[in-house]
């Protein structure tokens, strides 16, 4: 590669692999790299004619999908920057971005046109539907909208023929330092920062990564995560793009009724996903088909059964991802420990890894033959990573130094500096210890609780504890008046079922509920130091409000 920028990889991509498949819808076929390219280029001539130049700012507001990816690499191979927008946010959050970005255009889908609907700025010269590329009239309503897309579309046939008159000028000169996306990140503090990502950044980021997990250009990827996150973007789109592999992309979203037939049909070899994926799955399928007798939990309860009976569950879980996965990342929070047990238990395919927005994304994760029970995985070879502040158990905050650190928070000089050492090392908030270069996460230094004694009292790990309950699909935990407190929102397909099997009424229901957390909170307390005890349990009643990624956003429940 000649330089570490997406416009390298990109070609060199598509002089390696031009004939082999690149985009599509999980139901089409796909487009190869060659196509692509040509795609790419038009695209990018496109956004010259409409007066878009190297460094400015163009977003994105669209569901997954090929054209996403088309308008990703026009925007950061033309030299401009892409700005890619969770569609989960408020409409309100996303006009906050635009106007702090100064976006100069923006690309919407038809889905979530409304979004944007009634954004008015000066500086957004130009909307462009991200369905087949028209050109969106000012001041068009959503009602609007698909009585001008044949229009549309003929203004934007006109304008590319006419860009493609540009095809012989000089291309614009992009270096490795650029900043390549600016991505605002969907934290569970509820305050979003626009982190400068460059070239280097997300580029280094993918090739480190490659030297822990092989991705080549037979794999096929079927994409579920929003491509807006770097987790996502990087490892999910960046990687595959590099190495020629194939993405697919879902038209509905990705519950089992539509992921299962596209499974079969893609037999995909690579999925990432969250936590709370293969925990649904296992909590609410998994788990009750193998301990739905008394005699299936006695012989649950048998260890050398349980994992017999894990192995043969993995199997089928293994047939309905389609049969040929080889790996299954999971990322952005932390794995329940019962969870992992069963993946390790079923050998399937399954890593963990970690990283943040800040850097690129990954800072740590292996390939599935080498993962470690609670493990992140191994620091990627190409980064410094340390624990500062270690207590007597060498437990601290994580700190990472390296070429895919971002550049800075965009328009925040002070708060930029407020994350990095004096020597250059990015604080990434959260708390772990390093054996043998494997990574472990304790939990989120601002989430700490600090108890009678000045010991240090981690919700995740209570919460952790709680989780492992059959009865619990999520909970929270977190300190108020000097006592914690958890809210835990049950699993209620399970009391459903049980209503349903000995008629209870509305009070006998409620009864059987409370039981069940105080049998929770009895049962974590006898687990944990007598410091970490649990005071107050919550009933969850609604599934608790998370980011685009699945993080349970802690401050509306906590503050």
């Amino acid at each position: 590669m000649e330089k570490l920028t997406l416009r390298s990889a990109f070609e060199e991509t598509v002089k390696k692999w031009p004939f082999r498949p690149s985009l599509s819808w999980a139901d089409d076929q796909p487009m190869n790299y060659a196509e692509l390219a040509e795609a790419v280029s038009n695209l990018s001539l496109f956004l010259r004619k409409l007066g878009i130049h190297k460094g400015d700012r163009v977003a994105i507001v669209s569901e997954n999908c090929p054209n996403w990816g088309i308008a990703y690499l026009a925007i950061t191979t033309y030299g401009a920057i892409v700005v890619p927008i969770l569609p989960e946010f408020h409409a309100s959050e996303i006009q906050h971005i635009l106007r702090h970005s100064g976006a100069s255009a923006l690309f919407v889908s038809q889905r979530y046109y409304d979004r944007i609907e009634d954004t008015s700025f000066d500086i957004l010269k130009t909307l462009i539907l991200m369905n087949d590329f028209s050109i969106i009239p000012p001041e068009t309503s959503k009602e609007k909208l698909n009585s001008i897309l044949e229009s549309g579309r003929r203004e934007f046939n006109r304008l590319t023929n006419s860009a493609l008159q540009f095809a012989g000028l000089i291309s614009t000169e992009l270096n490795e330092d650029d900043v390549a996306a600016i991505v605002y990140t969907s934290g569970t503090t509820g305050h979003s920062k626009g982190v400068m990502l460059t070239h280097r950044n997300l580029v280094f980021n993918a090739l480190d990564t490659l030297k822990i997990q092989t991705i080549v250009h037979t794999d096929r990827l079927l994409s579920v995560l929003p491509l807006p996150h770097t987790y996502e973007c990087t490892i999910g789109f960046i990687i595959p793009m590099i190495t020629g592999a194939s993405i697919y992309y879902l038209k509905k979203p990705p519950t089992s009724r539509v992921l299962l037939p596209a499974m079969q049909k893609i037999k995909p070899t690579v999925i990432l996903t969250v936590p709370l994926i293969i925990e649904k799955t296992f909590k609410t399928r998994v788990y009750p088909a193998l301990t739905g007798s008394v005699a299936g939990k006695i012989l649950y309860s048998i260890p050398f059964i349980r994992k017999i009976l894990h192995r043969i569950a993995g199997r089928k879980l293994m047939h309905s991802f389609g049969g040929n996965l080889h790996f299954f990342g999971i990322g952005g929070a932390m794995l329940c420990p019962e969870v992992e047990r069963f993946l390790r238990d079923a050998k399937f395919p399954y890593a963990v890894g970690y990283g943040l927005t800040e850097t690129s994304p990954l800072i740590a994760g292996c390939s599935p033959d080498v993962t470690k029970y609670r493990a992140t995985g191994t620091i990627l070879p190409g980064l410094d990573v340390k624990i500062i502040n270690p207590d007597d158990k060498g437990e601290g905050e994580i700190v990472v130094k390296g070429d895919s650190v971002m550049k800075g928070y965009y328009k925040d000089a002070a708060q930029t500096r407020e994350v990095f050492t004096p020597d250059g090392y990015f604080l990434t908030g959260d708390l772990g210890i390093i054996r043998k270069n494997y990574l472990f996460i304790r939990g989120r230094l601002k989430n700490v609780i600090i108890g009678p004694s000045g010991e240090n009292i981690y919700p995740e790990e209570i919460e952790t504890a709680i989780n492992e309950s059959e009865n619990v699909l999520e909970s929270l935990v977190f300190s108020r008046e000097k006592r914690i407190i958890a809210r835990i929102y049950l699993n209620y397909e399970f009391f459903d079922q049980e209503q349903k099997k000995h008629h209870y009424n509305s009070t006998q229901m409620q009864d059987k509920i409370n039981k069940a957390l105080d049998d929770i909170k009895k049962n974590v307390n006898q687990r944990v130091s007598s410091f970490s005890r649990i005071s107050v349990v919550i009933e969850q009643a609604e599934p608790f409000e998370k980011t685009p990624t699945q993080k349970i956003k802690r401050y509306l429940y906590t503050e």
